[in-house]
């Protein structure tokens, strides 16, 4: 059963080894944890999977791994009523409350609810009365009954169900979807290089340590808190296009304020120009030029571009390309400029990334960026924080 769930991992493309698989055999047989199925799964968990970013992929392969093995789930296990009370309350309309009295009311419900769980001793496919499959029981899954409690399925299908058991509800860090605000950060933070700055005011433990057994007295030593010292430029896309991902672009440079002490940010429009700025309100009155930019920030800063990259192609290659004013260099030259005076230079693309090649304006802007571009997944983010850490 445990090759069988080892290749059912590496089949659901999770980067599980022979050596780790050996490591939970061994800490198995040592009985680290108690053989219940729960302990399993964190034991499991721990062994098997290096990167928290995979933690929804090895939960996706447990299940349904695990609920096709026959008395692997303790089905007399407690049910936490309180917290079935608690969402039935709050999730269910009152006509849903109302069907409930169908089986005669909740307590009713959650009675026969642990009749079930205590009298029955295997899984069971089919019929009316127990916790099971296919069949027309008010508990159970992937059958029918109009006013039930789902146990063990992974949607709904006929809307009907009263509970849901084991809904997930959450999907953290899979690399493969959009960015939250707390997955940017722990991305962001793979660009770290710690300097210690500023007025002494940590308590240093170590050197107090040192000193007071030297001079056989209490000497207590402060130093300047350890400060991330990457110094990031960022220019974000915004207006037009760039609406549909407002949202995203928030979480992305609320994280980045956070993670960066040493950050610099302006806006531009579609594609960078002659003109920058940091407040949107008054950006036709208070401008930067871009030269100043490039003469303020000196060259170890990392620049990040945050734009869809998708407009006219004249946009990039002409002047007077900008629809918004006459640029009198083709916005392609500016791009050029900062690819020249910051070696660590990417581009953050919003849009997923298998339309990319579907839109003209992404490949040239790719092509300027020397291939630097990235889609703001997870594993994007982190693909372009390695190139910036380089």
């Amino acid at each position: 059963m445990l090759i069988g769930f080892f290749l059912h991992l590496k089949a659901a493309r999770l980067p599980v080894s022979t050596r780790e698989f050996l490591t939970l055999l061994e800490a198995l047989e040592a009985r680290v944890v108690s053989l219940s199925i729960d302990d399993f799964y964190y034991l499991a968990r721990a062994t098997l999977i290096k990167d928290e970013a995979q933690f929804d992929r090895y939960d996706l392969a447990f299940a349904t791994y695990f609920k096709g093995v026959e008395a692997i789930f303790d089905i007399r296990a407690g049910i936490p009523e309180e917290w079935l009370r608690k969402e039935f309350e709050r999730l269910l309309s009152d006509e849903d409350k109302a069907r409930i009295e169908a089986l005669g009311g909740w307590a009713k419900l959650m009675e026969t609810l642990k009749q079930r769980l205590s009298e029955q001793r295997k899984r069971h496919a089919g019929g009316n009365k127990w916790i099971g499959t296919g069949g027309t029981s008010p508990f159970g899954a992937y059958g029918y009954n109009p006013e039930g409690i789902r146990i063990g399925q992974e949607k709904g299908r006929n809307r009907s169900a009263v509970k849901v058991w084991d809904q997930r509800e959450y999907r953290n860090l899979d690399d493969s979807v959009e960015l939250g605000t707390r997955n940017i950060k722990v991305a962001l933070r793979r660009l770290r290089k710690f300097a210690r700055e500023g007025a002494p005011d940590e308590f240093d433990l170590p050197t107090t340590i040192d000193n007071t057994a030297r001079k056989a007295y209490l000497d207590i030593a402060m130093r300047p808190e350890r400060r991330n010292a990457i110094k990031v430029l960022m220019l974000m896309d915004i207006g037009g296009t760039m609406d549909e991902h407002i949202k995203l672009a928030e979480e992305l440079f609320s994280a980045a304020k956070t993670e960066f002490k040493h950050l610099e940010f302006y806006y531009f429009h579609n594609c960078l120009y002659d003109f920058v700025w940091k407040d949107n309100r008054r950006r036709h009155a208070e401008r930067t030029r871009t030269w100043e930019l490039l003469h303020k920030y000196g060259h170890d800063y990392k620049v990040i571009f945050v734009g869809d990259a998708t407009m006219s192609p004249y946009e990039i290659l002409q002047p007077g390309g900008s629809v918004e004013y006459f640029n009198e260099e083709p916005g392609a030259v500016w791009i050029k400029r900062f690819m020249e005076v910051y070696p660590k230079c990417v581009w953050l693309n919003p849009e997923p990334e298998e339309i990319w090649n579907y839109r003209q304006s992404i490949g040239i802007l790719k092509e300027l960026m020397n291939g630097r571009m990235y889609p703001t997944t997870l594993q994007g983010l982190e693909r372009a924080m390695k190139v910036l850490a380089k």
